[in-house]
């Protein structure tokens, strides 16, 4: 199964269920009055207080500079390329959301400052230079020594640039799977509306019960 599709059926389960997000921090109180709710964005709807908050975070200071985001635009296209369905993640901005979520989610910050510079680390080491001037057959090395954590058991050199990896390739995705990209990549179409063409004759057979002509007439409309 291509990585591509690994994320897809992950993003789609997750998305049905409602646990695809990770913008808002646990606990925070929310108007739930059908008044509170508010566009925010085209297909984006949100609370007051979760605009108003969303407004606050987007006028914080950015966390990485141009060279770590350069790095994250790599990798998170690395995770997820472009391909003939969609664009990358880089098309669906990711890395922004990327850059918004540390800011939305401090504690995140050191870890993923950490693990790029470890990421940095291990290339001036192995190819004399930083990631984002390595060849693309070098970064997918890089990449291949710490995408797989199984792999990974019993190197605990390793251990930080797995633990990163991991983490950035769980907000890639959802950072992806949640852009208007990402949605059209998985086919996610929302409630439809449709035709409700009355009861199947099986079922009504199955039953004993047939419609009047009235019924067929007025109630029941056939496509």
């Amino acid at each position: 199964m291509k990585r591509r599709d690994s994320l897809k059926y992950i993003a789609a389960g997750a998305l049905a269920t409602g646990t695809l997000a990770i913008g808002c921090k646990p606990g925070e109180k929310k108007d739930n009055s059908p008044a509170a709710t508010t566009e925010k964005k085209a297909g984006l709807h949100r609370y007051e207080d979760e605009k108003r908050y969303e407004e606050e975070v987007e006028k914080l200071p950015d966390f990485f500079n141009a060279h770590e985001m350069a790095t994250i635009t790599l990798l998170a296209d690395i995770i997820i390329p472009k391909d003939e369905v969609s664009g990358s993640a880089s098309d669906a901005k990711v890395p922004d959301f990327i850059q918004f979520t540390v800011k939305d989610q401090p504690e995140l910050q050191t870890p993923m400052r950490g693990g790029l510079r470890w990421l940095d680390m291990q290339c001036l080491n192995k190819y004399g230079k930083a990631f984002k001037d390595c060849s693309s057959q070098q970064q997918i090395e890089m990449v291949d020594l710490i995408a797989y954590p199984d792999r990974a058991k019993g190197k605990p050199e390793l251990a930080q640039g797995v633990a990163f990896f991991s983490k950035l390739r769980d907000l890639t995705a959802t950072g992806f799977y949640t852009s208007e990209i990402g949605v059209k990549d998985i086919g996610y179409v929302g409630s439809q509306p449709n035709q409700w063409n009355g009861v199947p004759d099986d079922v009504l057979k199955q039953y004993g019960l047939a419609y009047t002509e009235k019924e067929l007439k007025e109630c029941v409309s056939f496509a």
